[in-house]
């Protein structure tokens, strides 16, 4: 894959200022937009542009593309083992450790990687198609003309009731985007996109829109769960707190619980203890394969705030008469 050097798509020295970088967007941006330049060229270049722009406005993305070039995002986290020695020279440095120089004439760790495994990456640093190595050994890389230029990538929240995860019914989002003009300003636009809940989601499940972001980016929604008056959400299952009367708790009883599917009987045990745990199986949320999750009720003995005369005389008699002692004396 042949390096793309993104001070050369904006036509701006290395060392550019801010303001050199922003110009030089906007006037290229606007030549090269697609409302103006229909051609397929036109549309690579746009695509470049914003990419170019993307990374060398940002002072710590610039950063990290100064030292490794194309693969800024990837090549951030390699460390090269023990004897390798640094990346300053283009000799053997002190006790043999072989030293690589990435740059100058547009060598950079991308061409590094390509002579080894073959053109994996795309821009960003990423790559299509599983893991890197999916070829290697095998005629290497990905086939000739599988790179394709990619646009801005968005990312938004998304706010959810524990029943519209339930239902899993389609929702209509509508958010405002950034949209480059041919002027080469952005602004907003208020776009609406249509999206299909997957399979199992819950708090903190990322949804890719493939497709809905600038120019052919994608659309990243990160899911979260609104707060319930009744369930408490963990992974799949729910859990609720179920108040009971003293009576029910020594009697027994049974006891309608709403559930996310309409009302079911939960059967309290004679002598039950306040704090007692019960398990309701498979009333939970489903996970991936379809599975449901539990719903857990957690009891908690409850109390008249203000009782009557005749309700402290009944328990006044109670006490009085009944052997019980909840503390050894």
């Amino acid at each position: 894959m042949k390096y793309l050097d993104y001070y050369a798509v904006l036509g701006i020295p290395r060392d550019a200022s801010a303001d050199a970088i922003k110009k030089a967007y906007r006037k290229l941006a606007r030549k090269y937009h697609p409302d103006i330049n229909k051609t397929s060229e036109g549309e690579v270049r746009f695509k470049e542009i914003n990419e170019a722009h993307e990374v060398l406005s940002d002072p710590e993305k610039r950063k990290r593309y100064d030292a490794l070039g194309r693969n800024w995002k990837s090549g951030q986290d390699f460390t090269p083992p023990p004897g390798w020695g640094g990346f300053e020279g283009a000799s053997s440095g002190p006790g043999g450790g072989i030293r690589f120089e990435f740059g100058g004439d547009g060598g950079d760790f991308s061409d590094f990687f390509s002579a080894l495994f073959g053109d994996l990456g795309h821009p960003g640093g990423g790559q299509r198609g599983g893991s890197p190595f999916t070829d290697f050994g095998g005629g290497g890389g990905m086939p000739a003309g599988a790179f394709r230029p990619r646009g801005q990538d968005f990312e938004a929240n998304l706010t959810l009731s524990i029943e519209e995860l339930f239902s899993r019914e389609p929702k209509n989002l509508t958010l405002q985007v950034p949209v480059v003009q041919p002027d080469g300003t952005t602004t907003r636009q208020t776009k609406t996109f249509h999206v299909r809940i997957p399979a199992g989601a819950t708090e903190g499940t990322r949804i890719r829109l493939s497709g809905q972001g600038h120019a052919g980016g994608n659309l990243y929604l990160n899911l979260h769960v609104a707060p319930h008056p009744l369930y408490r959400l963990n992974g799949h299952d729910l859990d609720m707190g179920l108040p009971i009367a003293p009576w029910e708790a020594v009697l027994g009883a049974k006891i309608r619980i709403p559930t996310l599917e309409g009302d079911a009987t939960l059967t309290i045990r004679p002598g039950t203890q306040g704090s007692t745990r019960l398990r309701l199986p498979g009333k939970g949320l489903p996970n991936r394969q379809g599975h449901r999750g539990d719903l857990y009720v957690t009891l908690r003995i409850a109390i008249p705030d203000h009782p009557t005369e005749r309700e402290k005389e009944l328990f006044e008699h109670l006490a009085q008469e009944s052997p019980f002692r909840p503390r050894p004396r």
